[in-house]
Parts: structure tokens; C-alpha cells; sequence
């Protein structure tokens, strides 16, 4: 009996391995995440002598982020909503970080050390425009100060404490916009400058305390005025007219005021073009900025002017930097020959020249932030924050570069996936053995520690040092289980990037757009990207490559242009401009004898162009054409069209163009639908099975087609926001459309319904997401489609013994016998984004990725949305899995994939397989980045890496030990039984 104990207390411990949970020192392991904060468009430093020293940024990705000035990591941050772009930001007390966003209607106070917001404010303006915000330094109440809000020809004072309106004062004139506020030393009078209409200069005296209007007048200008002004004294300030070939030097003292125009050719010489002013302080200095150079003017006397400085080279100059009541520093940076050229002028006058070395892919500079400190020597040293082209952030001092941040990452529009090299093969020292096998014996018996819970923290530190130094995780060769591989995105500047599963580390990444920009290509965008080559078995020995696509200008009529890049080094294989534009990229199924894949580039003429060009590519698309067809969204006309291919193009007669020509068209009335979502089938996705066998032992079979296209349309009044329409006044209809022939294949409404909806639709399901207005609850639906034609073909035994009858031929051009089951579920969150786990094989059961408001992925299992589930299921289905209806869907914590992590203004999950049936990868990405590997029905194929061999070895041992024991003492049992 005892000897049976400790068999089963054996046996249970040796499985102890398999549970399945996620410990302290397995993060990181199979996941990473990268955080990034996007293309910087304002900063303003921190450097006070005590405390660490940060910079606070603004982006274009509505971020507001804090960095280490030091080594540039982020100390807090907050993204905004998507329509909540950030305006300006300052600093207020010493303390607050202010913040103006939405076209001047909102202003928040955070924290400075924490990040913590302090308070907001909505500002209640009726017409947002352009504002700009200004914080008094003379107005102050105890600890108090007052930050000013213009916006068009209002102005509001804040309180930075509690962010309390003061005072507003309504300038109430027609076409007033403010351009500039100011305050003279030791007055509480505030003067705001403005423009009206372009044409007349207003000036108005209001008192800083209360807001009363003192004084106005206005002038007539000489000239119509642009929006580019610069403050040059406490009395005058400097404009642009709309021709920038003009300065107005605009005066006003004792209530009056003057201007003076002034010509730009009278000024710098060889001037021509169109110039630009850079803001400045108020010391009777301003920059001029031309094509060809920037100039430094000052202003002397009545209506003098006079050139103090200037750099003949045109390069991006910074606002200006205050360094005493005499002085202010600008920067100002070229870009040429992979080198950065700074240079900062104090007064006009050159006083720092420094160069640097920088990588090839970063592009040009697009702007710069300048700050000084103090040398031990007493002098000023300067610092500067540079913004380059491909939306990366460096920090430049004593001419280095002291970090820098990959920050274009924040803003990956496509992604694809591709396979890492194979690994060569070669013979391993001796060392190189011993080492592993003493680390993998370390590794082992730290593990068996933790598993008997005999661990120390600095075991559980070791251990998770370990997982992350693991050389096998981070090789740049493929592995067996198809872990490693590369990910290649494309971001909005053009930049292309190849991170690694591994650790997410940037393998390679290449700016693309500056090669091409040119004359013939004045503005080139990259569009979207493809896999182009994928070698399996006739083209081993060629590299895989990728294929991106984009217009050389900003309609759709431009030319395109395309780009081969290799997947392994990022070298560019090949460009083309093409003698076409580019509407659409549309993948073909097929590929040459070399494995490139076939790809059909739509023009806006509606003509197909073959890619690549060669007779064998042309050949397999010719051969295949009767069997291609493509479709058109037309969201404007609320229309899809359905087309077919033919020889013969109408702007030429080459071979690789392809006329189209329109087999169907579904119009909706629109006055009562309106398109807002469609979703298809992923082109590669692999299903295991048709059939599937219900619980009466019947087989039904999936409607399999890649064909199939789900619409979803909404009433005229519900295509805006949540809440635009009444209940009444709402609906949502989803269709099932066949691309092929344009045939209805499902129709269902949602009675008060309305988006945004998002859907994903696999094997012969689709689930979508949307609004219920009436519940005021969110629902998603799942629709189920199977093939009705082989009603005679469930039998069981038939299906198993391979009797069955699925050689007839299926063909779209058919009316398909369809039976749909569907089933609506309310769910608890808006959704941002929506996709489903893929797997090599399609065995492993499906999960729908689900990327919440709250920037997290949850991974919602397929069976929850079961139409089939019934509130009382029978014995039957309940030995099948299905569960009972219930009205919600459950959400799980231990269902997201991202843990408690967030990946900031998330925008698109996907998941690509393993080459293990029961693993998947997930990547999504927004402002930040996250990869995770999941099983959606655990790990059934193969041993998880935390599994313990040393454990398993022992276990057998010591059950081979017991078996010898208790068969001895067998023995001597049965030999004393004999003798008795």
C-alpha cells in the first residue's frame, strides 16, 4: 500500500510541469513590448539644477510624453483621443505641464514629475480654430498665475492652479484672429495683436486682472498679411504678406499704430522664392528663412533694418532660445552626405559649429528643438533635439549623438511576415558543448528549485535573466517550431523595418521615399506591402523578398512606383516608376517558376498591370485568367462592382495590361443605406476539414469559399457617432455577398443598431461588432454558413471510411444550397480592432483577437459564439462543448494576451502560424508594439519550455528504485511464505 502511495504521489509530481499558468519569471519569455511616443511636433525642456532633467514632447500620434533627457527613456505618458490633437504645450509654476488641444476648446495641467493629470478645462468655444496659449508672468494671486487661451478673437484666462476661467472677453469683430499676446514688465495691461480679414491690424489694451477692454484701434495694412508673425520688442512685431516676398514692420505706441512695408530683395541679396519667418523673442531680432539661405535681421530705429547675419546654406532653424535680455540663440541644421551640420547663432553671429556622422535610413532633418546649460567654465553649451524624416527622435550634444529613439515605429500602417534564413551547417567546438551543457544543467536546477518552492529571489532573478539571454530565442535562423521570424512593417513616413520575434529588436530598416524623390517624383508615398517571393522548394537558394507599392504624388491619378526589397538584409533588389497610377494592389494566388507571386496593380482606369513581367508569369496568368475576377468597394457611391479580366488594355498595347470588364454590380438605395465596414477571408488560410459532425451524429458541411465578402451598412442618420440617431431612426444590415457573381448570399437586420462596426470572417463564419442603441449595450453576432448540396452525404461511418462523395466539381457560377445559423451576444467593450488566430493546419480551435478601449487584446475563445447554444442544451451537446446561452459573452482575465500591458492608440492586430499546429503568433501595434505566442487549446504537440527533464529524470530514477525495492521485498516475501 505504502509503496503504491508513493507511486501516485511520484507520478502526480512528475506532471506537475504541465499546468498551465504564467509565473513571475516567464514574462518576457514569449512576449515583448516596445513603447514609443511618434513624430514630435512641440518640446519644451526642464533643466533645473536639482531633480532629473526631462524634455516634454507632443505628437502628431496626439501623445504627450516626458523623457529622460539623459538616456531618453519615458519617464510618463498619455495618449489622447484620435480627435483630440494637440495644439501647444508650455510649462506653468515651474510644476504644471500645460496642455492646448482640440482647436483650442481644452486645457489640461499634469503633473510634471508623475505625469498625474491635474485638472482640464472646457473652454466652451463655439467655433474652434487656430489658437495659440500664453502664460502670464506678471499676473500673479499668491502662488497663482494665469494662462491665456486665444482662439479666433476671443480670450480666456486660466487659472494653472485649479484651471478655473477667470475672465473670457469676446472680441466680438468678423474675421479677427489673434496672432499674438504679450504683457511689459511690472503692467497689468495686456496688448493682443490681431489680423482682420487679412487686411486691417487690430490692437486691443485689456486689463489682466479683470479682462475689461481698455483700448482699441485698428490700421489699414499696405499689404495682405499672412499668418506668420514674430514679436521682435514689447512695441513692435514683424509679418509675412501672402506673396512671402514682403516683410510689414507693424509698430504701435500709445495706442496707435504704424506699419512699414519692407521688400525681402532689399534686404538679402539674390533673394527669390517664397520665405518663411521663425518665431522669436522680443530683442529687435527675427530670422527670415529662404530657399537658399536664413537670415538674421535686426531692427534699428525707426523703420531701419539691418542684416547681422547669415548662413548660405538653407537649413531647418529653431525657434529661438532666450539666454539674457540681450541675447537669443537659434540652431540651425543642414543635412547632406549622411552627416549633420549644427550650428547656433547668438544674435546672428556664429558661436557653435559641430558635425556628426548618422545612419543612411534616417532621412533628412525635419525639425529641431534648441536648449543650452551652463559649462563648468561658466560658458553656454548647447543641446539639440532633432525630429528626422523618418519620424525618429535624436538628442545632439558635443557633437554626439547621446541617444536616439525609433519613434517611426509608432506609426506602422502594413505588415507582413517573413521566414528567417536556414540555419548552415557546421561542426561546434568542444568549449562551445561543455559551456551549454553546464548552463543547461544550471538552468535545470534552478528550475527544480522553484518547482519545489525552495527558490531565493536572486534564483528567481537568475532564472529570469536566463530566459532572456537565451541564445536560442534570438538567433537569426529559423527554428523547428518556427518561432523565429522577422516582421516587416511599413510606417506612415515610408521607412521599412524587419523586427525580430525573438526580442523585437530592429533587424534592419531602410527609408525608402528619398530614393526616389526626384523631378519625375517630386513626393513619393509608399502605399502598401507585400510578401513578393516566398522560396518553399524550386527557389531554396534565393533570398525571400517583399514588394511595396506607392504614388509618386498625392492624388490617385500620380504614377506608382515599386519597390524589391530583400526580407533578410533590407537591400533594395530593384525599382521601378511605372507609366500608370495606382488605385489598387490586388494578390493573385499564383507565382512563377522562380516563386515570385503574381500581383495585379488596378490603375485608375480600371486597366490591370502584371507583375512581375516576365513570359512565364505571363504565361500562368493567361492560362488562369478565365478563373480571376475582382471586385470594387465604391464607398462614395455606395455601390460594389464585380469584374472579370480580358486581353487587351486601353491606354497601350502591352502584353502584362489586361482590360477589365463589369460582370455584376450591387447597388444599395442611399437614401436609406449607407457602406461602413466590409471583411473578407484571409487569402492564405488553411482549413483543415469541410465537414463537421453535429451532436445527432449527422455531418454537415462548411460553406468553404474564398469568395465570400461581408458588408455592413447602416440608415443615413446613423453613419455618425454613437447617439446621431434615435433607436427609431437606426439599423444595420449585413450581407454575405459572392464576389464571383454578386449573388446575395445572407441578408439580416439589426433594428436600432448602428457602427462603428468591426468584422472578421473565417472558414465559413463571420463575427462582427456593433451598437445596439436600444439596450445602449454593445452585441456581436456570429453568422455560420454550410453547404446544403451535400444534404445526402451524413453518415458518419461514410465520412470515416472515406465513402463519402465530395469529388463533384464546386463552382460560384451555381446557386449554392445554404443553410445560416446565427446567434447575437451583448458585449462588454468598444472594440478598436478585430482579427482570428491562424494556425498551419487549421486543427487548433479558433480564437477572435479582440483589441479593446482600453488598448489591450483579448482573445475571446470561437466556442462562446456557438449559434447552436440553446439556454437548456441537451446531454448530447453538452458532451460536444456546447455551452448554454447566456445574453453576454465572459470575459476572462486571464484572457488577454497582452497581460496588463497596453499598447497605446491601438490600430491592428494580426496573427501569422508556427510551424507547431497548437502555437500562434500575435502581433498589434498603435503607438506601441506588442508580439505574444499563444495556444488557443494549449500546447497539445509539443513540451512547454518550462517543462523540467532534470524533475522527469529523478522521477524515473526514483521509480525504478521503488520497482526494485518492492520487487525484492516481493521476493522475500513469497521465499517466506515458502518456508513456512
Amino acid at each position: 500500500m505504502e509503496a503504491r502511495f508513493l507511486l501516485g504521489f511520484l507520478l502526480l509530481l512528475s506532471l506537475s510541469s504541465f499546468a498551465f499558468a504564467i509565473y513571475e519569471d516567464q514574462v518576457g519569455l514569449a512576449d515583448w513590448h516596445k513603447r514609443y511616443i511618434g513624430k514630435v511636433k512641440h518640446a519644451v525642456f526642464h533643466t533645473q539644477k536639482t531633480g532629473r532633467r526631462r524634455v516634454v514632447v507632443s505628437t502628431e500620434e496626439n501623445a504627450i510624453a516626458s523623457l529622460d533627457l539623459r538616456t531618453g527613456d519615458i519617464l510618463w505618458r498619455h495618449v489622447l483621443g484620435k480627435n483630440d490633437a494637440v495644439d501647444q504645450i508650455g510649462l506653468s509654476l515651474g510644476k504644471y505641464v500645460l496642455t492646448l488641444s482640440s482647436q483650442g476648446s481644452v486645457l489640461r495641467a499634469w503633473n510634471l514629475p508623475d505625469g498625474q493629470m491635474v485638472w482640464e478645462t472646457d473652454l466652451q468655444i463655439s467655433n474652434p480654430s487656430n489658437s495659440f496659449l500664453h502664460v502670464l508672468g506678471n499676473v500673479k494671486s499668491g502662488r497663482d498665475s494665469l494662462s491665456l487661451v486665444c482662439n479666433g478673437g476671443s480670450i480666456r484666462a486660466v487659472s494653472s492652479i485649479d484651471g478655473l476661467v477667470v475672465w473670457k472677453k469676446d472680441l466680438s469683430v468678423d474675421g479677427l484672429k489673434l496672432k499674438h499676446v504679450f504683457q511689459p514688465p511690472e503692467s497689468d495691461t495686456i496688448y493682443a495683436i490681431g489680423f482682420i480679414d487679412s487686411s486691417l491690424i487690430a490692437l486691443y489694451h485689456i486689463n489682466a486682472k479683470t479682462g475689461e477692454l481698455l483700448k482699441h484701434a485698428t490700421q489699414a495694412s499696405s499689404v495682405d498679411l499672412s499668418s506668420e508673425i514674430s514679436a521682435i520688442s514689447s512695441d513692435s512685431l514683424v509679418a509675412l504678406d501672402t506673396s512671402r516676398s514682403n516683410l510689414l514692420l507693424i509698430k504701435f505706441m500709445a495706442g496707435t499704430i504704424t506699419n512699414h512695408k519692407l521688400p525681402l530683395s532689399d534686404i538679402v541679396q539674390d533673394f527669390s522664392g517664397l520665405a518663411e519667418l521663425i518665431p522669436t523673442k522680443s530683442n529687435d531680432i527675427f530670422v527670415v528663412k529662404t530657399p537658399s539661405n536664413v537670415a538674421f535681421i535686426k531692427v534699428k530705429g525707426d523703420n531701419e533694418i539691418e542684416l547681422i547675419g547669415k548662413a548660405d546654406e538653407a537649413g531647418i532653424v529653431s525657434d529661438s532660445l532666450i539666454l539674457s535680455e540681450e541675447e537669443q540663440a537659434f540652431a540651425v541644421v543642414h543635412h547632406s552626405n549622411n552627416a549633420i551640420s549644427f550650428q547656433v547663432r547668438i544674435n546672428g553671429r556664429e558661436a557653435l559649429t559641430e558635425g556628426i556622422k548618422i545612419e543612411d535610413h534616417r532621412g533628412h532633418v525635419k525639425r529641431v528643438f534648441l536648449n543650452n546649460y551652463v559649462r563648468t567654465d561658466k560658458s553656454h553649451g548647447f543641446r539639440a533635439l532633432i525630429v528626422m524624416e523618418d519620424e525618429s527622435l535624436l538628442l545632439m550634444q558635443q557633437g554626439e549623438v547621446v541617444w536616439s529613439r525609433e519613434d517611426g515605429l509608432a506609426s506602422i500602417s502594413d505588415a507582413v511576415v517573413a521566414e528567417l534564413p536556414v540555419e548552415k551547417e557546421g561542426g561546434v567546438s568542444v568549449v562551445e558543448v561543455e559551456h551549454t551543457l553546464l548552463e543547461w544543467l544550471k538552468g535545470h536546477m534552478l528550475k527544480l528549485k522553484g518547482t519545489l518552492m525552495l527558490s531565493t529571489p536572486d534564483d528567481m532573478a537568475a532564472i529570469q535573466a536566463m530566459h532572456l539571454k537565451s541564445t536560442e530565442r534570438n538567433k537569426m535562423t529559423r527554428d523547428h517550431n518556427g518561432f523565429r521570424k522577422l516582421i516587416i512593417v511599413l510606417t506612415q513616413s515610408g521607412k521599412v523595418y524587419a523586427l525580430h520575434t525573438g526580442d523585437g529588436r530592429i533587424v534592419w530598416a531602410h527609408l525608402l521615399t528619398p530614393l526616389l524623390q526626384s523631378e519625375s517624383c517630386p513626393s513619393p508615398s509608399v502605399l502598401t506591402l507585400r510578401n513578393w517571393r516566398v522560396p518553399h522548394r524550386k527557389a531554396l537558394q534565393e533570398n525571400p523578398s517583399i514588394l511595396l507599392v506607392g504614388r509618386c504624388g498625392a492624388g490617385p491619378e500620380s504614377h506608382g512606383f515599386l519597390f524589391i526589397v530583400d526580407s533578410y538584409s533590407g537591400k533594395v533588389l530593384e525599382t521601378q516608376i511605372l507609366d500608370h497610377s495606382i488605385a489598387e494592389v490586388v494578390p493573385l494566388p499564383l507565382a512563377d517558376s522562380s516563386e515570385q507571386k503574381l500581383h495585379l496593380v488596378i490603375d485608375d482606369k480600371l486597366n490591370a498591370h502584371l507583375y512581375p513581367r516576365g513570359s512565364d508569369a505571363l504565361e500562368v496568368f493567361v492560362r488562369e485568367m478565365a478563373n480571376m475576377y475582382y471586385y470594387k468597394v465604391e464607398n462614395a457611391k455606395e455601390v460594389i462592382k464585380g469584374y472579370a479580366f480580358k486581353k487587351g488594355c486601353s491606354t497601350g498595347s502591352s502584353a502584362y495590361c489586361f482590360g477589365t470588364r463589369e460582370l455584376w454590380s450591387v447597388v444599395f438605395p442611399s437614401d436609406s443605406e449607407r457602406i461602413v465596414a466590409t471583411a473578407r477571408r484571409k487569402i492564405n488560410e488553411v482549413v483543415h476539414t469541410q465537414a463537421k459532425i453535429m451532436t445527432n451524429q449527422d455531418v454537415m458541411y462548411k460553406y468553404i469559399s474564398k469568395n465570400i465578402l461581408f458588408v455592413a451598412t447602416v440608415s443615413p442618420k446613423a453613419a455618425g457617432g454613437i447617439g446621431s440617431a434615435a433607436p427609431d431612426e437606426a439599423w444595420l444590415v449585413a450581407y454575405l455577398i459572392d464576389t464571383v457573381t454578386g449573388r446575395i448570399l445572407h441578408r439580416v437586420t439589426h433594428q436600432g443598431a448602428q457602427g462603428p462596426v468591426h468584422a472578421v470572417v473565417s472558414e465559413n463564419w463571420v463575427v462582427y461588432h456593433y451598437f445596439n442603441l436600444r439596450a445602449h449595450r454593445y452585441e456581436m453576432t456570429v453568422i455560420e454558413i454550410y453547404d446544403q448540396s451535400r444534404a445526402d452525404n451524413k453518415d458518419v461511418m461514410k465520412l470515416v471510411l472515406g465513402k463519402h462523395n465530395l469529388t463533384a466539381p464546386i463552382t460560384s457560377y451555381s446557386r449554392p444550397e445554404i443553410a445560416t445559423k446565427s446567434q447575437s451576444y451583448f458585449f462588454t467593450h468598444s472594440v478598436k480592432a478585430i482579427a482570428v488566430t491562424t494556425t498551419a493546419r487549421g486543427i487548433t480551435s479558433k480564437q477572435i483577437l479582440i483589441g479593446t478601449i482600453g488598448d489591450q487584446v483579448l482573445a475571446l475563445d470561437k466556442w462562446y459564439l456557438d449559434p447552436r447554444q440553446t439556454a437548456n442544451p441537451s446531454q448530447e451537446e453538452k458532451e460536444e462543448g456546447i455551452i448554454p446561452l447566456t445574453d453576454t459573452l465572459p470575459i476572462i482575465p486571464q484572457s488577454y494576451v497582452t497581460h496588463t500591458r497596453q499598447v497605446g492608440d491601438l490600430r491592428g492586430i494580426m496573427s501569422f502560424p508556427a510551424n507547431l499546429e497548437s502555437t500562434t503568433h500575435v502581433f498589434s501595434y498603435g503607438i506601441d508594439l506588442f508580439y505574444t505566442r499563444i495556444a488557443p487549446s494549449r500546447t497539445y504537440d509539443s513540451l512547454t519550455d518550462e517543462f523540467s527533464y532534470v524533475l522527469l529524470l529523478i522521477t524515473v530514477v526514483v521509480l525504478i528504485v521503488a520497482i526494485l525495492v518492492t520487487w525484492a521485498m516481493s521476493q522475500k516475501k513469497d521465499l517466506q511464505e515458502k518456508w513456512r
